[in-house]
């Protein structure tokens, strides 16, 4: 398989690394099931292991001809438990534990927390949830050193799982000591993406977004929706981010299982009004941690979120610690082409599609000419869009677009190439002279000979720019396969 193909998913896959996957042989075989990002978690593993990782990716690309990008994923105010006295331990309905301050207990029903401050911010009546709501407390009493707290949910706990506090509003900073020191590795060695945890106002993603600027790094911010305080400034966090995550697995502890479908629904609907890529993840192939083939829950659940228009999905623990890390990446690839197919039976241009693209990214007349060059395309039936560009952020507009003709990013950087990974429907391809209108044609017409089935007559639409209008793309050509 040489990538990027033609024929491969509009959607993007990101996947987690972890030891089910380490290692340049399986991180190659993974691009070429179809991974698009690689994500590394800093809330497990050391910092010599993620620098490993790290050049794992880097020669892994080099050895397949697709450059993946990486996205690094920083823990956040992720609150745990200590170490338990007894591990694990199970809790039963009405049993009555503490939560102290400290982080040694010697009594089996004491549990000790990451957060120094965590019994100063509990009050009687909050709930506490242990382990992805595996187990649920409620408070009862707060002293100075301890809250008491009776079992309401039963189940088995271990130590270090984390702790999530429904409706209680924390103090705790967005960026914590190490993922400002993780910030900044992420900069200092080009990493492509970096995603925030618990965001909780659009001032946390700016805060990420000037560290990084003071280290000259460019990579795409991500701010994770898992708080319920992110729901209530949605809009305002979008504004500010360049990317979105909806990450399921704390959203669903942090609110009302129930209303997690409907919280994702209006998560990517707001991101597409302000053309914001927006990741879906967590649990997507849960069950083929163990088993070769998922559910038909789970299909669907992919499914859903690409025609409800995710730029991307996700995988966690099924590529990072799951038995069947490459099948998982080949059965969401399956996934998407097969909804994606689908989605271009079914679309109807007579009722009309939303061509007004709103974003800050370009210049005015750039998204203009980006709209119209797809409406060409699709008028001529065209074989291919190539979008030019240096910084991606051209490719960014199109992405919006949603048209379902092959779309090329072609650029000159490396590290734009990486970024436009997470783009839908871009599919990256080096071309080292963007600014020659005649040889870039012949590269993308090589390329499409070689990748694509194009032959002769076939139509490309090429977006550029003249130079005239500085920082926009100005100029639309049709060419014609000879």
């Amino acid at each position: 398989m040489s990538r990027p193909s033609i024929h491969e998913a509009c959607t993007k896959i990101v996947a987690t690394v972890g030891p089910a996957c380490s290692g340049v042989d399986r991180l190659s075989a993974m691009i070429e099931a179809g991974v698009d990002v690689f994500r590394i978690n800093t809330a497990h593993g050391s910092r010599q292991e993620h620098a490993q990782v790290l050049a794992d990716i880097r020669e892994a690309s080099q050895r397949v001809g697709f450059h993946a990008a990486v996205l690094l994923d920083l823990a956040g105010p992720k609150i745990r438990l200590g170490t338990l006295v007894t591990d694990p331990m199970r809790c039963s309905i009405g049993q009555r534990v503490s939560l102290i301050r400290g982080d040694v207990s010697t009594v089996a029903n004491e549990l000790t927390s990451s957060y120094e401050r965590l019994v100063d911010e509990l009050e009687p009546g909050d709930q506490v949830m242990l382990a992805d709501a595996a187990v649920g407390l409620r408070v009862e009493s707060v002293t100075s050193d301890r809250a008491e707290c009776v079992v309401v949910a039963e189940g088995t706990i271990r130590s270090r799982q984390g702790i999530n506090l429904p409706g209680v509003k924390l103090s705790v900073s967005a960026l914590l000591p190490d993922d400002i020191d993780n910030a900044i590795w992420a900069a200092q060695n080009g990493i492509d993406l970096v995603s925030l945890s618990f965001v909780r106002s659009a001032e946390d993603v700016l805060g990420l977004k000037r560290l990084l600027a003071e280290h000259q790094s460019q990579a795409i911010v991500i701010a994770k929706i898992e708080k319920p305080e992110a729901m209530e400034n949605l809009e305002e966090i979008v504004d500010a981010t360049d990317g979105v995550m909806v990450a399921r697995g704390d959203l669903g502890v942090e609110i009302d299982v129930a209303e997690t479908p409907v919280a994702q629904k209006r998560i990517i609907r707001v991101c597409k009004q302000r053309a914001t890529p927006v990741i879906v993840a967590t649990q997507m192939l849960e069950s083929m941690h163990h088993s070769a083939r998922p559910t038909r829950a789970e299909v669907s659940d992919v499914a859903n979120a690409i025609l409800d228009g995710a730029d991307a999905c996700m995988l966690s623990g099924e590529t990072a610690i799951g038995e069947y890390p490459i099948e998982s990446v080949r059965m969401m690839n399956r996934i998407m082409r097969a909804t994606e197919r689908d989605m271009l039976r079914s679309r109807n241009r007579a009722a009309g599609r939303q061509r007004q693209i709103d974003t800050h990214r370009v210049h005015p007349i750039t998204t203009a000419v980006t709209v119209a060059a797809t409406e060409i395309a699709e008028s001529i039936q065209a074989k291919l869009i190539v979008i030019a560009t240096r910084s991606g952020n051209t490719a960014w507009v199109e992405s919006q677009s949603r048209s379902l003709i092959p779309t090329l990013g072609a650029s000159d950087s490396i590290e734009t190439l990486r970024r436009m990974n997470l783009l839908w429907g871009i599919k990256p391809v080096y071309v080292n002279r963007l600014d020659e209108t005649s040889t870039l044609i012949d590269v993308v017409c090589q390329w499409g000979r070689d990748h694509g089935g194009l032959k002769r007559g076939d139509h490309i639409v090429l977006v550029t720019g003249t130079g005239v209008i500085k920082k926009a793309h100005n100029l639309v050509v049709v060419h014609t396969v000879p």
